[in-house]
């Protein structure tokens, strides 16, 4: 049995819960995967998982043996990358996860100095505005807006998102331009709503906080609260960088300019046993170098 391919597969399993998806995720025999699982329980003497028909979980022990073989094989692939390739020349495969508009607009933009800087690193990406449990659905590194909510987590901040309010002329045309937080009556706004917990986000202002207004929509994505924008239905706020085309073509106009929404943190996060892993490591750097450069419109705005 070799070992080190058994820890292999026996870590997946546990970040899937379940023998298919490890086999498919390593590409190997859904048979090898379950063969290697038996000789390594037969080997060390206890159970390390837990089958039942909808899923896999480790027992205790199973759980503390995962621990060592994540920090085992995490020193072995740095170990050997020290010697067969340039220690700036990590490689394999990067699982990432990042809000589609995050994505669109600010890292597939940009992705290509990664990829010629890291040519033997494949990226694996995914982009939705849904939270994603990193070890269940083996992602190496997630970016996320607004304050970190998983303390298990360890967040690396990047940069601090300049929002603006706005909204489309033809909505505005019909119920007046706002210039002050008192002439909001009579507006309505489009409500942000997470899929996952459900929580509700209204309008904030950095002098005012948090204000409710009328809403004849709801949506889960950051691409249909600016639809619905777009669309007339009301006033949103959204990180500046996401809006700057339609402020420049004038489709959409920003309001109450002199009263803007707290800025949006935007936060690279990772298991705390992925600290070790090249690929990550780099990918993470590029990141704040990224959000750190003028003219992106992330934390300054355009001069006109």
């Amino acid at each position: 049995m070799d070992r080190f391919n058994a820890m292999r597969v026996f870590t997946r399993i546990v970040e899937l819960g379940g023998f298919a998806r490890a086999a498919d995720s390593l590409g190997l025999p859904r048979a090898s995967v379950s063969i290697l699982v038996k000789q390594l329980e037969a080997h060390l003497g206890v159970q390390l998982l837990l089958r039942t028909t909808r899923h896999v979980s480790p027992t205790l022990d199973g759980a503390a043996y995962y621990q060592r073989c994540v920090s085992l094989l995490n020193e072995l692939e740095e170990t050997e990358a020290l010697f067969t390739q340039s220690p700036h020349s990590p490689s394999g495969l990067l699982r990432v996860d990042m809000p589609a508009g995050i994505g669109k607009l600010l890292v597939f933009a940009h992705l290509a100095e990664f990829t010629a800087r890291y040519p033997l690193i494949n990226l694996e990406v995914g982009l939705n505005d849904r939270p994603v449990d990193l070890l269940r659905e083996g992602v190496d590194c997630v970016l996320r807006g607004g304050a970190p909510l998983d303390e298990t987590l360890v967040a690396r901040p990047l940069v601090q998102l300049l929002q603006v309010t706005c909204a489309s002329p033809g909505y505005l045309q019909q119920r007046g331009v706002p210039v002050r937080l008192d002439q909001l009556q009579g507006h309505e706004m489009v409500e942000y709503f997470s899929a996952t917990s459900g929580k509700r986000f209204g309008l904030e202002f950095a002098q005012g906080g948090a204000i409710e207004l009328p809403k004849r929509i709801a949506v889960n994505s950051a691409d249909g609260y600016l639809a619905a924008c777009e669309a007339g239905y009301g006033l949103v706020q959204m990180p500046y960088y996401h809006v700057r085309r339609q402020l420049r073509e004038g489709t959409l106009l920003e309001v109450l300019a002199n009263n803007p929404p707290p800025t949006l943190p935007l936060t690279a996060m990772y298991p705390a046993h992925r600290h070790l892993s090249r690929r990550v490591r780099v990918f993470v750097d590029w990141l704040v170098e990224l959000c750190a450069r003028p003219g992106l419109g992330l934390h300054h705005r355009d001069q006109p």
